[in-house]
């Protein structure tokens, strides 16, 4: 606990030039909920001071947060390894891709069909047994 405290007072960046992009998705993944959650706050009405202030010292407060929060060792290193992990991914090319897709749409929609049919059966056997 001590080290997040630590942390989130601390205004230097952890290993900046490593695990670049996954961090500036996840610094802007939680930058985009703090500012929902202070534009939120701001539609509730009140005083000027609880629909404009508040909301903005939210958004300023959760913005810092969330810059520190990606720059703690423990979270950087864990993203820094998600972006090597990612790396090695081998992604398919696009007519695998769309093969693939094809694929599990038409397989969706057969479990679906079954599952509507299994359903009418049942309805008409319990339907059957309870004369309904």
């Amino acid at each position: 606990m001590a080290e997040l405290i630590a942390g989130m007072f601390n205004a230097s960046r952890y290993k900046r030039s490593q695990g670049r992009v996954a961090r500036q998705i996840t610094l802007a993944a939680m930058a985009v909920m703090v500012a929902v959650g202070a534009w939120t706050l701001s539609g509730r009405g009140g005083t000027e001071v609880q629909q404009y202030v508040v909301p903005i010292v939210v958004l300023v407060a959760g913005w810092w947060a969330s810059f520190r929060i990606v720059n703690l060792p423990k979270f950087a290193d864990f993203l820094i390894s998600v972006e090597a992990e990612m790396h090695k991914v081998s992604w398919p090319d696009r007519n695998e891709f769309w093969r693939a897709s094809i694929v599990v749409i038409v397989v969706i929609f057969l479990l679906a069909a079954i599952l509507f049919t299994y359903d009418i059966i049942l309805k008409a056997i319990v339907g059957g047994f309870l004369g309904a």
